[in-house]
């Protein structure tokens, strides 16, 4: 069980991400951040000094949960199959679960929010970014690599596109769910990315 200063630190943080995901990072005041998370302003200056300081906390919080998520993903898919090709598509089929899963309308992603509103935000914050995009990319296109070894497709593929591709329709996804207020969006463009990888590693 967290302790109490924990539990009002998460309860700020996950606050303020849902607000900055509904009206952007410069329009969430800490006033509204302090309403809505139900604390005191002294226990927000006590966790974070600045709005600043709370942008890295979140983004900082965000790029781990992501990465777990992919780490945990890839290793479910590669408990079910050996083949690298199955791997990537039972992947992909676990993405669309865990985009299911989601409430309604769909959250959106964080990592979006602060680069619509980039010149509000540091060099280390756009770094964990970047960082963040940059390991889903090698660990996907290494998976990919893999399956290619095995099942070579017919034509030459960048590996490293086709795996930003699957972040491309994520983010993509996430605009016409909302401008459409059709949730099924997200679940829909993930399976024609799957269509497209057993396309792409069809047995000749």
């Amino acid at each position: 069980m967290a302790r109490n200063g924990e539990g009002t630190r998460a309860a700020i943080m996950d606050a303020a991400q849902a607000l900055i995901l509904e009206q952007g990072f410069a329009a969430t005041s800490i006033d509204r951040v302090i309403d809505r998370a139900g604390v005191a302003k002294g226990a927000f200056f006590y966790h974070f000094p600045s709005k600043a300081d709370l942008a890295h906390a979140l983004v900082e919080r965000y790029a781990r949960q992501d990465e777990a998520l992919l780490v945990d993903l890839l290793a479910r898919a590669e408990e079910l199959s050996r083949d690298p090709a199955q791997q990537v598509i039972i992947f992909v089929g676990l993405m669309r679960e865990q985009m299911q899963s989601l409430g309604d309308p769909s959250p959106g992603c964080l990592f979006a929010s602060y680069c619509y509103e980039a010149q509000l935000f540091d060099a280390t914050v756009h770094e964990v970014i970047r960082g963040n995009l940059r390991l889903w990319r090698e660990r996907l296109a290494a998976k990919l690599r893999q399956a290619a070894k095995r099942r070579p497709p017919r034509l030459p593929v960048d590996f490293d596109s086709v795996a930003d591709l699957l972040t491309g329709i994520i983010e993509g996804a996430y605009i016409l769910s909302r401008a459409l207020e059709d949730r099924r969006m997200l679940s829909e463009q993930l399976l024609h990315y799957r269509n497209y990888l057993e396309l792409l590693f069809a047995e000749h």
